[in-house]
């Protein structure tokens, strides 16, 4: 039988954990982005000045802890991260930096939290952005695809196929010019908050997590059978996404997890599931975020 659980609940039925992160625009050619997670029992933050798209190098890195027990030597390492790339690989870096030590897997979740807002902003030249104000979803893709060069085949709507929608069905979008091109010194230019639930009632694991930012409004819930582990309800809500219209299709992949067993290749299944050219990155992400605090016997 499987045998699903999490170290978070040892000892209690429920867990929760926060992350907020924002984008500064503090530098002519660069953003400070920041990350901060807590939980009950630790809180971090980890910051970085960063290059946008193409580069995504880092120039300083800092971490704290705000409270909790950790390692206080991991966050001098941080300082290392300077000259390093927030693309593949950056995990095992993170991995190798922290090396396990108390407070470590916040530290990286913070950090990974940090790449993932740098896909967020980028510089694009002022009469170029302004083709978003206008609030045509056609120029902002457009703009999309040449503000952050991993966009295409990232998820449905930058494929092919969610490309070939527009035009043949109302689309509506959520970007605005300042993401492309924020004004000189803008502080919060992007901000993103997100909570995580694991929850043990009776013979049900369940599963939250939601996502709110200026362009995304995600709602994800999971039950797993403890019984089987086996997950038998899977859905989303998603008040606000970047293309009305084409974003939503992917949404309804979420169905194909019903059935599927709770155990250590999940994470790699979901990855053809929900992710991928014909799914959407940020849904999951939010999976794949949760499993991580599982654990799989």
């Amino acid at each position: 039988m499987r045998r699903v659980g999490s170290p978070y609940l040892e000892g209690r039925e429920r867990y929760e954990r926060l992350m907020e992160g924002w984008v500064d625009n503090t530098h002519a050619d660069a953003f400070t982005l920041t990350a901060r997670i807590r939980d009950d029992d630790l809180g971090v933050e980890v910051s970085a000045v960063a290059t946008p798209s193409p580069g995504y190098e880092i120039r300083k890195a800092r971490a704290r802890i705000l409270f909790g027990a950790a390692d206080p030597g991991i966050v001098g390492g941080f300082g290392d991260l300077a000259g390093a790339r927030m693309v593949g690989g950056f995990t095992r870096r993170l991995s190798e930096l922290t090396a396990g030590r108390p407070g470590a897997q916040h530290l990286i979740d913070a950090a990974i939290e940090v790449a993932r807002l740098a896909r967020q902003a980028t510089k694009l030249p002022p009469a170029r952005a302004q083709a978003a104000a206008s609030g045509d979803a056609w120029a902002c893709w457009q703009l999309d695809t040449t503000g952050w060069v991993d966009l295409p085949d990232s998820c449905f709507t930058y494929s092919p196929a969610g490309k070939a929608l527009f035009g043949t069905r109302p689309v509506t979008t959520s970007m605005v010019p300042e993401f492309y091109c924020p004004p000189p010194g803008k502080m919060r230019v992007f901000g993103r908050k997100k909570v995580a639930r694991l929850e043990r009632r009776g013979n049900r694991l369940l599963l939250y997590h939601s996502m709110f930012d200026e362009a995304h409004g995600f709602e994800i819930r999971y039950e797993i059978d403890l019984d089987t582990g086996t997950i038998v309800q899977a859905e989303s809500e998603t008040p606000r996404l970047p293309y009305v219209g084409i974003c939503n299709e992917p949404q309804k992949n979420i169905a194909s997890l019903v059935g599927q067993p709770a155990d250590r290749e999940l994470p790699r299944r979901i990855q053809t599931l929900i992710g991928g050219s014909a799914g959407c990155a940020q849904l999951y992400d939010l999976t794949a975020d949760l499993l991580k605090l599982l654990s799989f016997d």
